[in-house]
């Protein structure tokens, strides 16, 4: 039965081929220049004994062995992967020493068997190691394969330039062919290895955060056993495979699959965070609330990868291409500025969306602390300053987009408030809805005090290109030298606390009832004071001087209120005028204690519906005034009760006991309208 030359479990015969015989009785071709004791491989797979013992004979021109002829029957030998590699390297040697003036005449029949073993070697190892995949590695064929592979593409090196290429055309279209078929199923397999190392979950990883802190690490190789997520297997099949394909001058290829099939697997992890390439016109047509979630998947996106991933993608390529340093620092720094971009364009549309509003404010101030801290995250995967300079200045013009963005919505609080011009007055005095929302929204943004700060000093560095005026504030702290030049940002929150103080002025002239005009205003002060005071952030923003200088306001609102509310009922205790003729008036006694009822009830009866919720402040007001009216009144009523009748006159006149004013002064400001009436004694 006849061997199929198909199956590689079957021998190759050689076939038999002549040879031109000038009287040598050896068989044997020497190759030009090649060491007189390395020749042609004659037909039965051995050197000629000959040839070996004639060192000093000298080296045969191919142009007379090409008239020699010497009939030499070949017996049958198997031909095996290591015959043949011997054969391909000898190959490659005489055909790289040919000259024009020394060159062989023809290719030797047994270039044929050789091509023929070959291709049928890699057709049938392309088969074999397709069914691994993943294990593709540990096939004991793969350091085989490569090595015929890294043989033939040597052996088409050689050929290429040669000046006999009309003699060689054959040869080389051959060579070419199964050259191509063999890096073809490298370039395959080199695709689907990459595809293997996919996302990984990130709770089901915990070591992968802690190797990321020491960039150090990144020179270790595979060998040690440090996968960095993939298998080692994986990652070892990845590396032969790039090392043959870039000797073989396959590079562009190789890093072209590299690169595409990573970016497909950022494509993967970003679908799995949620994340989508929105464009600007999307966003600036999006819902406040569909584009808040939105920024919490970008935000998660943005710091898992640079914290994480990207470190995972430098110590893949760095593994990948061991052994080719520039190569993997060159695809790893496209594939990073290539997804960073992906990211970045997110916050780029959002900077510039025209729906800004004061309430954004917060999710801004994440978004720009993510691209703050990132940045540090990512100096440390680049050894290059260049790379890493072109990338940083790529996330610093987003975050200074972002920034500029914040600034803007404090600029939109200062109108809301300067164009916030209600004619209602707040019932009762109480505390103005634009002073909780603005005092609240300054509070929760003074908890961002330090990325704040940042943001008004490179904003400031902008505005003081053309101006190195100062505020009004500024010169007032400047007065006290206790205190520290203020801070862009505390300049900015005195802007709008003064804003809002004008504001809550203009408001206070609503109420005809000038007293209650004050209430309003120690409300709303007591309120700012006591929220400052209570924040750690924005008490240490604002300063001694403003707290002071607010403090002293409300003191006076406080005056004010006095003196507008209770004067004329301290009027009615003033012996002047209830003596005529050296005697009390009874008459004018009468009227003064009619008075000051009426006057008492009147104010019982409205100011107990007016609010102070703040407590402190409520219990101040009623203390004061009990101890402006109470000990008053227990002085004039002592002086005067005995003119009245005990009785039915006494009780007219005299309706309330000193016991039973600080009763109603106690009901004032409760926000319940309250009645008085005669308390029992």
């Amino acid at each position: 039965m006849e061997s199929d030359p198909s199956d590689k479990s079957n021998p190759i015969t050689p076939k038999k081929h002549d040879l031109k015989d000038d009287g040598d009785s050896s068989p044997a071709l020497r190759s030009p220049g090649a060491n007189p004791q390395e020749g042609w491989v004659t037909g039965h797979g051995e050197r000629n004994d000959e040839d070996e013992g004639k060192k000093d004979q000298e080296k045969i021109d191919t142009s007379e062995i090409a008239e020699e002829k010497v009939d030499v029957v070949d017996p049958e030998v198997c031909y095996s992967l290591e015959k043949a590699l011997e054969d391909i390297d000898k190959l490659a040697t005489i055909l790289s020493s040919s000259n024009d003036e020394n060159d062989p005449s023809e290719i030797p029949e047994f270039v044929d068997r050789l091509m023929d073993f070959v291709e049928a070697e890699v057709a049938g190892y392309c088969t074999d190691l397709g069914e691994g995949k993943a294990k593709w590695s540990q096939d004991p064929q793969v350091n085989s394969f490569l090595e015929i592979v890294g043989r033939v593409s040597k052996l088409a090196t050689v050929v290429a330039p040669s000046k006999c290429r009309e003699k060689f055309a054959s040869l080389i279209n051959r060579i070419g062919k199964i050259q191509q078929e063999a890096l073809s199923f490298l370039e395959d397999e080199f695709r689907v290895l990459l595809d293997e190392c996919r996302p990984i979950d990130l709770e089901k990883e915990g070591n992968v955060k802690s190797k990321q802190e020491s960039t150090e690490e990144s020179d270790q190789s595979i060998e040690e056993g440090d996968s960095f997520g993939y298998t080692n297997d994986i990652v070892s099949g990845l590396n032969k495979i790039a090392k043959e394909m870039i000797s073989c001058g396959y590079e562009s290829e190789c890093c072209q699959v590299y690169i595409v099939t990573r970016r497909n697997s950022f494509e993967e992890l970003f679908n799995k965070f949620g994340f989508e390439n929105i464009s600007i016109d999307d966003v600036q047509k999006m819902q406040w609330e569909a584009l808040e979630r939105e920024i919490v998947k970008w935000i998660q996106t943005f710091k898992e990868c640079a914290s994480v991933h990207f470190y995972r993608e430098l110590r893949l390529a760095e593994a990948v291409f061991a052994g080719y340093p520039s190569i993997a620092t060159h695809l790893f720094y496209n594939l990073t500025r290539s997804m960073l971009i992906h990211i970045l364009n997110f916050s780029e549309a959002v900077a510039m969306s025209s729906k800004r509003s004061a309430e954004k404010l917060f999710k801004f101030l994440d978004m720009f602390e993510t691209l703050r801290d990132m940045t540090c995250t990512m100096d440390r995967y680049f050894k290059d300053e260049d790379s890493a300079n072109q990338l940083r200045t790529e996330i610093n013009t987003a975050r200074s987009r972002i920034g500029e963005a914040i600034v803007s919505m404090f600029s939109d609080l200062e109108n809301s408030i300067k164009t916030d011009a209600g004619k209602n007055p707040v019932p009762g005095g109480a505390v103005h809805p634009l002073t909780s929302y603005t005092i609240n929204y300054l509070k929760y943004a003074s908890e961002y005090k330090e990325t704040l700060e940042q943001v008004f000093k490179e904003h400031l560095k902008i505005e003081r290109a053309d101006s190195n005026n100062r505020t009004e504030f500024q010169g007032e702290n400047n007065q006290d030298n206790s205190e520290k030049e203020p801070s862009p940002f505390s300049i900015q929150l005195t802007r709008v606390m003064d804003l809002l103080d004008s504001n809550l002025e203009a408001k206070s002239k609503l109420y005809k009832d000038v007293s209650l005009s004050f209430i309003f205003m120690m409300n709303n002060g007591r309120y700012i004071l006591q929220k400052v005071k209570g924040s750690v952030e924005i008490n240490e923003l604002m300063g001694n001087n403003w707290r002071r200088k607010k403090s002293s306001e409300l003191r006076q609102y406080h005056k004010n209120y006095q003196r507008e509310t209770w004067s004329k009922v301290l009027g009615c205790f003033r012996d002047e005028g209830l003596n005529v003729h050296g005697k009390v008036s009874k008459p004018e006694l009468k009227e003064r204690f009619k008075t000051f009822n009426a006057m008492f009830e009147e104010i019982h009866k409205t100011q107990s519906a007016w609010i102070v919720k703040d407590e402190q402040l409520q219990s101040e007001l009623r203390v004061s005034i009990s101890a402006v009216v109470i000990p008053a009144y227990r002085s004039f009523l002592g002086r005067h009760s005995h003119h009245f009748t005990a009785g039915r006159q006494s009780e007219k006149y005299v309706k309330y006991q000193p016991e039973d004013l600080e009763t109603y002064i106690d009901e004032l400001f409760d926000g319940t309208p309250a009645t008085t009436g005669r308390r029992k004694q």
